[in-house]
């Protein structure tokens, strides 16, 4: 990390969805702030940063990371998982809350704050649903929002009793907080982490129906719809969800929904080359549901990409797939891809792809957008949107990825936080 009083960025294209603006545009950072935008910018104490044939955009939100922190460390930590954005072109995260001890209470959520103050992006915790993630009690979801917790979910498990979660919702609406749920209901699931399809008969594994997410996405959908809550579909995966949130959407729920890379990337098959590298829960499915998904993306039935980064040790992920944790890291990947399977094919612009990926998710988590404006906040990803780079490693303290080896677009060169400069290639 470096610390500069001035950075000038010159000769870049400036695609910022806040402000639509995409033309050539040179910026002056001071300290923490935007200064000046504008042409033909000069400053002689300033450290230039020539971007001519690059981008600069506004640094990326992940509202879906864990970082493992606390209890899971050996897998990663929020300074680990910090370096894993800074490298991916992510200024700010939005960290689940199953760690151990799950943030279920005031010391856990202070904890994780006290200690992202020292991390290179901006930090955000979410607080759990039910405490200890049992499904059984509310947290104390006034007092946790009141100390910064900007959401409520039970990430990594669903919340089968209905009851409880529409009380849930109805707390959340008053308290304007959102609710980001898991969908996925047990009883339709007879081996995690793989698609009940063609890849898992080969594999002789039972894997997880579409019906597991489907109903829970179809009540969770109405009970947003009844109680006028903020709620996030998580890591959404079949089509056919993708048509519920869009039929409630219609219908005035607010309800939103996020994908991940990984899922509008990669299909069931990628099971069978990566092995446990592709298991995740949700998992991978059919090329139909990868398009629905995309479709979603593209006509803002999806207006969130997170990536569900997920890390986990390479002793963990050697197991066979049946004993293996779900899940992949995605941070340093996640604007690669998206460039990679939604810009180059023509399904979106850069300009919607960054609007996914920085404007929804601080919208729904009701931060404020910072668009390139004067006084706003320094967050920049620079980045050459055609150069193609080899995926050889990560700043992950975790390298569970099927990328690993692919070659991608997007290369990114520098990511500046607060001001500062977190990374540079």
């Amino acid at each position: 990390m470096e610390e500069n009083t001035k950075i000038l960025i010159k000769n870049g294209r400036a695609v910022d969805p806040v402000t639509n603006t995409d033309q050539q545009m040179d910026i002056l950072i001071e300290g923490p702030m935007i200064v000046k935008t504008g042409q033909l910018i000069e400053d002689d104490e300033a450290q230039i940063i020539d971007a001519a044939g690059l981008t600069v955009a506004p640094g990326l939100m992940d509202s879906h990371v864990h970082f493992r922190d606390p209890g899971f460390t050996y897998k990663e930590d929020i300074f680990t998982g910090a370096q894993a954005a800074a490298a991916g072109g992510v200024t700010g995260v939005v960290c689940m809350a199953n760690t151990k001890p799950p943030v279920d209470s005031l010391e856990t959520l202070d904890y994780v704050q006290k200690k992202s103050e020292e991390a290179l992006v901006n930090v955000y915790q979410a607080a759990t649903l039910t405490k200890g993630m049992k499904g059984q009690e509310l947290t104390d979801m006034e007092a946790l929002s009141q100390a910064g917790a900007v959401c409520f979910t039970d990430d990594g498990k669903p919340v089968m009793d209905e009851k409880l979660l529409f009380e849930a919702m109805r707390r959340a609406y008053d308290l304007d907080v959102p609710i980001s749920l898991h969908e996925e209901d047990p009883a339709f699931i007879h081996g995690a982490g793989v698609n009940d399809g063609e890849a898992a008969r080969r594999l002789g594994y039972g894997g997880a129906m579409r019906t597991a997410e489907e109903v829970m996405v179809a009540r969770d959908c109405m009970l947003a719809l009844e109680t006028g809550a903020p709620v996030c579909i998580q890591h959404i995966s079949s089509g056919r969800s993708v048509a519920l949130v869009r039929l409630a959407k219609s219908l005035g729920a607010d309800v939103h929904a996020e994908a991940t890379p990984h899922h509008f990337t990669l299909t069931e098959d990628a099971v069978l080359q990566y092995g446990a590298n592709a298991r995740m829960n949700p998992p991978l499915r059919t090329e139909e549901d990868r398009q629905a998904i995309i479709e979603g993306i593209c006509d803002g039935t999806i207006d969130i990409i997170a990536t569900d980064h997920a890390p986990h040790s390479a002793q963990e992920k050697a197991k066979p797939i049946s004993q293996a944790p779900s899940g992949i890291i995605g941070l340093e990947t996640s604007l690669a891809l998206g460039i990679h399977s939604l810009v180059e094919p023509g399904y979106l612009t850069l300009m919607e792809l960054l609007r996914r990926m920085t404007e929804g998710p601080e919208l729904f988590y009701r931060m404020e957008p910072q668009g390139f404006r004067f006084g706003n906040c320094a967050d920049f990803v620079i980045f050459g949107e055609k150069e193609m780079h080899t995926v050889t490693g990560f700043a992950s303290r975790s390298s569970n990825s099927p990328f690993l080896g692919w070659e991608l677009p997007g290369t990114i060169h520098y990511t500046i936080c607060g001001g500062r400069i977190v990374y540079q290639k």
